[in-house]
């Protein structure tokens, strides 16, 4: 199988570490972020799946220094293609650029986070269930930053109740101190049908949920592969330097 790394974004908010390395190379431990997602999509090794050695880095900012430190994945035991964009097209439109190389089931990623959950198992659902898009879904929960204040909101009656509606109108009936809120988050790994990209514009910037409502508008299938864990976000500083001191502990003392 194949798989396509999306490597092109400007990291804005990683800024200024993202002034002269591009967001995938920011360095994990003791190698950069991108050659660990590397590493994970290619250790499986299932029979039914077969194993992942070909991957399509979709690059674009700074894109010299990921392919000066990849070249032809050679070294790393497997092949590596490039696809190139001169400017960034947002996610869809970022993998839009690989088009030429997929024509079959392939993995997608973004290339700014930690993967560790079973992949095989998600590409082995893909295809026994035959849908169209896989999107892996993690169970997340999060408080508001504010309270809610809920209120009667009913209409106003009519006759004799007329006024005792419009005076119980906007009531404060609860208060909520800052809610919990709980729902299933979008992490970023696909498994795709090679038509998946018919839905997306050539030369566009065009975000992965707008691909994704397109499919879902033509009652395609779309499933949703559910973890408890296995992924690390590298969207900011903040998420960043968590995820460092993760892996320079794994290192142990040096």
């Amino acid at each position: 199988m194949k798989a396509v790394i999306l490597a092109g974004g400007l990291g804005t908010r990683l800024q200024p570490y993202t002034f002269f390395i591009p967001k995938p190379m920011l360095p994990l431990g003791n190698k950069p972020l991108l050659e660990h997602i590397i590493e994970w999509v290619t250790s499986g090794n299932s029979n039914s799946n077969g194993k992942i050695d070909h991957i399509i880095l979709c690059v674009s900012y700074l894109h010299r220094t990921i392919e000066d430190y990849f070249e032809d994945g050679g070294r790393f035991g497997i092949k590596i293609d490039y696809a190139r964009s001169d400017r960034p097209l947002a996610t869809a439109g970022q993998l839009k650029t690989a088009e030429k190389f997929l024509d079959e089931t392939f993995v997608c990623l973004y290339g700014d986070a930690v993967y560790e959950f079973d992949l095989d198992e998600m590409i082995h659902e893909h295809k026994s269930s035959k849908a169209f898009i896989s999107m892996a879904l993690l169970s997340y929960k999060t408080n508001l930053r504010y309270g809610f204040i809920d209120i009667n909101d009913g209409k106003e009656g009519a006759g004799e109740k007329q006024q005792e509606k419009q005076r119980q109108r906007n009531r404060v009936i609860r208060w909520r101190e800052k809610p919990e809120v709980r729902g299933l988050i979008n992490i970023g790994c696909y498994v795709m049908e090679p038509e998946f990209l018919k839905l997306v514009p050539k030369s566009s910037a065009f975000g992965m949920d707008d691909a994704v409502r397109k499919a879902l508008e033509q009652d395609r299938l779309v499933k949703g592969f559910k973890i408890e864990s296995g992924f690390i976000d590298i969207g900011d500083k903040k998420s960043y330097l968590e995820a460092y001191k993760k892996y320079v502990k794994k290192l142990g003392k040096i």
